[in-house]
């Protein structure tokens, strides 16, 4: 079984490692830049950039795969699944339309409000033309979140009372967004504890994986900038300490209706990953965003706990049979904690050996070297 792994991240990563478990698969990877922990258990690869979709079309002729598994969200924005499905590969990864749920936050707002699925904040949409409007609708919130339209590496996203504590600012972030931006979306701020819940979809049917919750902050004490993503845990329950497994069911039961929606919308199916993020208030469940391909960190606390073949997996949700197939995860928990340069995510120093800063870490930690950070270095070279 030949696949074509799209990505070149820590995600794509383990994403790599799961499939490489099943006996069946042999992995070729394509990648913008190089990541030796993909590239070994790869049989081929390519590099490139992922809007070079000449490239990816030939390499994908070369190889032949039997599926295609895109890890990150540049490659979904630029198009590469609407290539690979229009040369007949089945792929894992929604296509630019449906990527629309993570890329447009306006979409995937206005898509909950016309099919009347919970989960939706009091929102606002604003462009240069009704900016006006927006600073009356920001002075009817108690609070509010300003969220630009857009990929932003989630780090565009600013919450009042955390980075910002006016109205004034708020409207004055709003017309920011708008130089870089076609729209801006404005929310009310949602008070309680947020979650992942990602979700595999063929488009008919969504199956839930464990929850896990990320620390977006920089810094210890829940300061400093928003990141991607600093660090992350589930637990052996697959739960979290704050959930009940109702709240996990409700907002699987969003993420179905929202498969659903999408398909009426668009006419298409969703195929891939559909990962939701929920946050529990003292009013239930409700959708902060979606992502349009799994989580990073959060692919690495789930997926080495699949104890069902993820090739098989990928099958089922290409074939649109996810209803005829039990994925099982061990009853483990998981912690993932990120080694980022000093400065992140506001101005990370750059050009510096991993091997050298992971070694001052460590030392500076007084930590001998574990088989993992051993297994790193010795790949760093």
């Amino acid at each position: 079984m030949k696949i074509l792994l799209v990505g070149n991240g820590a995600r794509e990563h383990c994403i790599a490692e799961t499939l490489k478990k099943s006996k069946q698969s042999v992995l070729y990877s394509y990648l913008k830049s190089k990541n030796p922990g993909i590239i070994s258990l790869s049989k081929g690869f390519e590099t490139g950039d992922y809007s070079d979709l000449n490239k990816i079309k030939s390499y994908t002729h070369k190889i032949k795969p039997d599926f295609a598994f895109i890890g990150p969200e540049d490659p979904l924005s630029n198009g590469v699944a609407d290539l690979l499905i229009s040369i007949g590969i089945p792929t894992i990864g929604p296509t630019k339309k449906l990527a629309r749920l993570e890329t447009s936050k306006s979409f995937t707002r206005s898509l909950l409000k016309k099919y009347k699925i919970n989960g939706n904040p009091e929102f606002g949409v604003f462009d240069k033309k009704n900016i006006g409007n927006a600073k009356k609708f920001i002075d009817g919130l108690s609070q509010c979140v300003i969220k630009p339209d857009g990929l932003t590496g989630g780090k565009g996203v600013k919450v009042q009372g955390d980075h910002f504590r006016t109205k004034k600012e708020a409207f004055d972030y709003c017309s920011e967004v708008l130089q870089a931006h076609s729209f801006v979306v404005v929310e009310e701020k949602l008070e309680g504890e947020e979650f992942s819940l990602q979700c595999l979809t063929d488009g008919k049917t969504a199956a839930a994986m464990p929850p896990v919750q990320d620390h977006k902050r920089a810094f210890v004490g829940d300061k400093g900038s928003n990141t991607g993503g600093m660090g992350s845990y589930s637990c052996e329950n697959h739960l979290l300490p704050f959930l009940e497994k109702k709240d996990i069911e409700e907002g699987l039961k969003i993420t179905q209706k929202v498969a659903n929606a999408v398909y009426k919308e668009t006419g298409e199916f969703y195929r891939g990953i559909m990962y939701a993020g929920l946050i529990k208030t003292k009013y239930g469940i409700k959708l902060l965003e979606y992502n349009a391909r799994l989580g990073d960190p959060e692919a690495m606390n789930v997926l080495p706990l699949m104890e069902t073949d993820f090739v098989d997996v990928c099958g089922a949700i290409t074939n649109q049979k996810l209803n005829k197939i039990k994925i099982k995860f061990q009853k483990k928990a998981t912690v993932c904690k990120y080694i980022v340069p000093d400065g992140y995510p506001d101005n990370p120093a750059k050009n510096l050996k991993m091997q050298n800063y992971i070694m001052l870490l460590l030392n500076r930690r007084k930590m001998g070297f574990t088989p993992q950070a051993q297994g790193l270095l010795h790949a760093l070279g």
